[in-house]
């Protein structure tokens, strides 16, 4: 375990530097694609979406302070990955303790206040990503109006969580008034519309990790590990190893893989068919709930 909790710097560098690279590149093929076919710029600008959607997963790290042995680093990496995915890192860290503490315990886990799908008609709206825009916009407003009143907050962090929330509102400002300065939807063309379509990917992924999992204190099977494709789990930062990740939260994303390899055999829920695997059997549940 001393070995596995090792944190590095260089290795949290060549990961992020490969999502922006990816990043980079999506985002150039999707400028390209502009001029082309409405069908071929769509499928190019849920793919650039989808670097920007999955910096939640660097933000979740950086949160941690798992992506890197530096605290500067993931303090600084994890605000500016939160500003690109519309998450505030500032606030997820207490939120996300929470979490942690009280994982998929109904009245205790924040994460549960959202509510899970519970019909075909439920899951195709959360799918969509609307209820996820809706609830982040109210509750970014109403942090930076100055309404913190949150059970994982104190005091002294609801000062620290308004500020960040604040600074980061003003921020996409400033992105939107030098779009409107240049005279072209930049704002609107190269962040909102990707991560509008490609939205609908992420909560795919993670309605995956609690749900219809043990709903008590129980790591090994409230949450469960995904199978999935290497360019997923690489922009996921190995989220997808989320049981090991909840059994033993301090250690990096790097050593998620090796951590399953000893650990597999003892977790409840692990999904071989990946997240179409087990959407269509949530999917089924739902269809014999109803």
């Amino acid at each position: 375990m001393r070995r596995l909790q090792q944190r590095s710097d260089a290795q949290g560098l060549r990961r992020l530097a490969g999502h922006f690279v990816v990043m980079i590149a999506t985002g150039v093929l999707y400028g390209q694609s502009l001029h082309g076919p409405l069908w071929l710029a769509l499928l190019a600008a849920t793919a650039y979406g989808f670097t920007f959607v999955t910096m939640f997963a660097a933000m979740h790290e950086c949160v941690h302070r798992t992506a890197f042995r530096s605290v500067w680093l993931n303090e600084l990496v994890g605000w500016v990955a939160g500003l690109l995915s519309f998450y505030n890192a500032t606030f997820y860290r207490y939120y996300h303790t929470w979490h942690h503490r009280f994982t998929n315990q109904p009245g205790q886990d924040p994460e549960l206040d959202d509510g899970k799908p519970r019909d075909v008609p439920g899951y195709l709206i959360e799918m969509s990503g609307v209820t996820w825009w809706i609830g982040k916009l109210r509750t970014h407003f109403r942090i930076a109006l100055g309404h913190t009143d949150y059970p994982f907050l104190n005091a002294k962090t609801a000062r620290e969580v308004a500020r960040s929330v604040r600074l980061q509102l003003a921020t996409y400002g400033t992105a939107v008034a030098l779009s409107w300065w240049l005279g072209q939807p930049y704002f609107l063309l190269f962040w909102v519309i990707p991560m509008v379509l490609a939205q609908p990917l992420l909560r795919a992924i993670l309605l995956a990790e609690h749900t219809g999992c043990a709903e008590l204190d129980a790591p090994l099977a409230n949450t469960r590990t995904t199978y999935t494709t290497l360019p997923v789990r690489f922009l996921m930062w190995e989220m997808p190893y989320h049981a090991e990740h909840h059994r033993y939260p301090a250690i990096p994303f790097f050593a998620l893989a090796e951590a399953h390899r000893s650990m597999g055999p003892l977790l409840v829920h692990v999904e071989r068919e990946g997240y179409l695997g087990m959407h269509r059997k949530f999917l089924h549940a739902l269809k014999r709930a109803a």
